[in-house]
């Protein structure tokens, strides 16, 4: 299928990629195009982005960024997220972080083979930050080189935040319930903060579809949770992505019960010192750089805090690359 115009808008093309089907029905993902303006020099090369949990692409600021370094932009909707989620389907849900390896392959085959880019760069945020890993690991273990040249992770999840008793004894009751029960919810609280301190019509800058990104969140699944904590123990054990990895966080964790000032300064989805525990676990080559007074997603921060962020990731590219 083509592309059409995509809902952010003028300048944006999305294109729906079927997948076959799973057992809700057919399964697609889609890819959202952001190209460089007409007559702009050739540049060098694409990006492609991997949002997290209960997310999609709307981050038009991020897309701007990169086409203003010459780079062709990309995004892609997973399967059951955002654009890509249908009617018949359970929000977010997967059983083994492996199903997307389809949706991931088909994004880079478009950006490498049909668009003609041989240099791509990969972003990634949150559980994003852990499904793009494994990928990678995943291709360059079967053909011998990873397809990325560069790879940007902002917050990746690399463990479960909690107790120690939640992360040993809590995971192996999830890990029976959601072989045996995967679609059964897992009791949490959410706050909303998270989404408060986002949204434009709340406490935030940014504008998205509260359907497709809900203030608190979609329900987690046992099933899915069991493929999160095992794609965890993959890593923990130690993957390669081939490629050199700049992961960036936030410097301080927090869990507010009410809204305060440092909702909007720290991380309060993920705690920081496991992506920076964890993060060498990714490769051998792997940057941690943490900005202070940044929240979960770094590039969603107050704007000095993430225009920080983009000066790191400029330094770090003309580093890496050049």
């Amino acid at each position: 299928m083509t592309f059409e115009t995509d809902v952010l808008g003028e300048g944006y093309e999305a294109e729906t990629i079927a997948l076959g089907a799973d057992d809700e029905g057919e399964v697609v993902a889609t890819l959202v195009r952001r190209q460089v303006a007409p007559g702009q020099a050739a540049g060098p090369g694409a990006v492609l982005h991997v949002h997290g949990f209960c997310d999609y692409f709307f981050q038009t600021a991020m897309a701007q960024f990169w086409v203003d370094q010459g780079y062709d932009f990309y995004a892609v909707d997973l399967r059951k997220y955002g654009r890509s989620l249908r009617p018949h389907q359970t929000p977010n849900f997967c059983r083994d972080l492996s199903e997307y390896r389809a949706d991931l392959d088909a994004a880079l085959e478009r950006i490498s083979v049909r668009d003609g880019h041989c240099r791509v760069l990969l972003t990634a945020h949150s559980t994003g930050g852990l499904i793009a890993p494994l990928w990678l690991d995943h291709r360059r273990r079967t053909e011998g080189r990873s397809p990325v040249d560069a790879v940007i992770l902002n917050s990746p999840w690399l463990d479960l935040p909690g107790s120690v008793l939640l992360r040993t004894a809590g995971t192996q009751a999830i890990d029976q319930i959601g072989q045996r029960r995967p679609y059964a919810v897992v009791p949490r609280t959410v706050s909303g903060l998270y989404g408060e301190s986002l949204h434009r019509e709340l406490r935030g800058e940014w504008d998205f579809d509260l359907a497709w990104k809900p203030r608190e969140s979609f329900p987690v699944r046992a099933g899915w949770l069991r493929a999160v904590r095992r794609g965890h123990r993959q890593v923990h054990r130690g993957i390669d992505v081939g490629a050199p990895v700049l992961v960036l966080s936030s410097m301080r964790s927090h869990t507010p019960q009410a809204w305060d000032d440092d909702v909007t300064r720290t991380d309060i989805v993920l705690d920081v010192r496991q992506i920076a525990r964890w993060s060498h676990r990714l490769g051998p080559h792997v940057t941690v750089s943490r900005i202070e007074d940044a929240m979960h997603d770094v590039l969603a921060s107050p704007e000095p805090v993430r225009k920080q962020a983009y000066e790191e990731i400029r330094r770090w590219l003309a580093y890496r690359l050049d």
